[in-house]
């Protein structure tokens, strides 16, 4: 078969509504990093009770309030992830711009005072290179979207597959539908179009695959602008308050390519999909802390916050690519780009402290914090108008019930553990140690669902997902002081596992022209994955 070049565009999905993300999309956003000044990174983020330090404002804001003087300070260091390769415009080394900021105090004394300070930290570092290579044992990308046609409707989690009035061929809702289902992928588009269908005599049919190969470049970062107003009554009792800007800054690009065999288990060439993602967008937040010293005589310290959830308006959108390296199939190449607005509502966040200091040699620190993540909302937003009031666009969202429902399924809450301490042998010279422990934010049985009947499926382009386990960060840092600056370092070391999945599992029964039953089953095992970083940071500061 002679197949031509044809550019394949989505825009029959452009007449949709501006749709919600999904679940595995939003835990990226909505996750944070143990980052800021070094010092706080060297005892492992346990400041919260302690305070007077600059990223304290935006995990417990009456951090800030135990600031003596005025203070300034700019961090800046190395990102190395030791267990990948360069790919694409990803690199496993990367400098970082990671805080800046300022305390403006108003203290004179020991009376009651108010402080009021800016900072700006990079909440989540996104570059990252994940590869993946295993064996598929005859499962595809293109035999899971054979399979969404055999389910038939979209109760089922399928489609019914059909040339639409430009000869396209389109996944509706059902057989005597003319919507789109929702759950007719970016990726099934181009499947459909350019390799599962044969351009002579329309029959439908499927490649197995005998291997894969993933790799995919993130980079990017999340901005964290935090505005500060913080108290002390009587050196005894702080409070504060901080209000949070976020925007965030995501590109991934990523190159899978599937090993296909025929019927006979010979070679078939190879099919590569090219994906290109960008998330866009900015969030405010806001967050309330306390700190109390029970007993007048002791420096013991406990500190209280919460967090309400980061409110998200986001943009994404993709370019993609799918190239047919086989013999069967209608087209040589495919393309597909579309961009939507959406938002996402991450969960709130507690945090319980405890803080004690020896002397002025040593401090010892501890926090606890809980976020459930099966609580992120997606929300579709179905109308943007006017408002004659404020003079600028605004649009309305709706709850993205069947994505969220999923969100709970495969997300729950998270755990994290920070423990930290400073010792100093002599006046001007610190050395820190600290450990941040983070629980998995994944179920064990939690997968990425592009069968359901959600908006947030409609726009997916790839079918990839990760589980990641546990995280891990050992720290330790050293300061000194010189005159009116301090010079602070540290180092961190953070590892993670998970569990990568080209696609999830997905089968189906039918009958075929005869009645006779039969059933067709796409899964694959997973492959274990890391995320292994280090971090080299420096902290200037300056006491006014």
């Amino acid at each position: 078969m002679k197949k031509t070049y044809l550019i394949l565009c989505s825009a029959l999905l452009a007449t949709a509504p501006a749709m919600a993300q999904e679940t595995y999309e939003n835990a990226k956003i909505a996750q944070k990093d143990l980052n800021g000044t070094a010092r706080y990174v060297g005892m492992g983020g346990a400041l919260e009770a302690l305070g007077a330090d600059l990223t304290t404002m935006g995990t417990n804001p009456a951090g800030i309030g135990l600031y003596k003087h005025s203070a300034a300070g700019i961090s800046a260091g190395l990102q190395i992830q030791s267990n990948a390769h360069d790919f694409d415009n990803g690199n496993t080394t990367n400098a970082s711009f990671d805080q800046v900021g300022f305390v403006w105090s108003t203290r004179s004394g020991r009376k009651s005072f108010l402080n009021f300070g800016f900072n700006y930290t990079k909440s989540r570092n996104l570059d990252f290179i994940l590869s993946a290579d295993n064996s598929l044992r005859g499962g595809s990308i293109s035999k899971h979207s054979y399979i969404k046609n055999m389910l038939g409707n979209v109760n089922q989690g399928g489609f019914f597959i059909d040339k639409n009035t430009t000869g396209e061929y389109i996944g509706y809702e059902n057989a005597s539908s003319s919507y789109t289902s929702p759950n007719f992928t970016q990726l099934d588009y181009l499947l459909w179009n350019a390799f599962i269908t044969d351009p002579t005599t329309g029959a439908a049919g499927y490649n197995e695959a005998s291997r894969y190969n993933f790799d995919r470049a993130h980079t990017g970062y999340i901005g964290q602008y935090d505005f500060n107003i913080s108290g002390n009554l009587n050196d005894r009792v702080f409070l504060g308050v901080t209000f949070g800007l976020y925007d965030v800054h995501y590109k991934g690009n990523s190159v899978y390519t599937e090993s296909l065999i025929n019927s006979t288990g010979q070679d078939a060439g190879k099919l590569t999909i090219n994906d290109s993602r960008k998330i866009t967008g900015t969030g405010f937040d806001i967050k309330l802390g306390a700190i109390f010293r029970p007993i007048e005589e002791s420096p013991f310290r406990i500190g209280l916050y919460v967090h309400t959830p980061t409110w998200y308006d986001l943009t994404t959108e993709n370019y993609t690519v799918l190239n047919n390296g086989s013999s069967v199939g209608a087209y040589d190449e495919g393309h597909s780009g579309e961009s939507y607005d959406y938002k996402v509502f991450t969960p709130w966040r507690f945090g319980f402290s405890l803080g004690h200091t020896v002397g002025n040699y040593l401090a010892l620190g501890a926090t606890y914090e809980y976020a459930d993540y099966s609580t992120i909302k997606s929300r579709i937003n179905t109308d943007d108008y006017y408002d004659d009031w404020s003079g600028t666009w605004s649009s309305s969202s709706d709850n993205d019930r069947v994505m969220n429902n999923h969100t709970e399924r495969t997300l729950k809450g998270v755990s994290t553990l920070k423990l930290g301490a400073e010792y100093r042998p002599i006046k001007d010279l610190a050395i820190r140690v600290g450990y941040n422990y983070v629980s998995s934010l994944y179920k064990k049985s939690g997968f990425k669902d592009n069968t359901l009947p959600s908006e947030g499926s409609y726009y997916a382009s790839m079918d990839d997902y990760t589980n990641w386990k546990d995280l891990n960060r050992i720290t330790c840092g050293l300061g000194y002081v010189l005159g009116k600056f301090t010079l602070d370092f540290a180092y961190q070391y953070s590892t993670q596992k998970g569990d990568f999945y080209p696609f999830a599992p997905l089968s189906a029964t039918t009958t075929d022209d005869s009645g006779k039953a039969f059933s067709e089953t796409n899964a694959t095992s997973a492959t274990s994955v890391k995320n292994n970083r280090h971090q080299l940071l420096f902290t200037l500061g300056y006491r006014f």
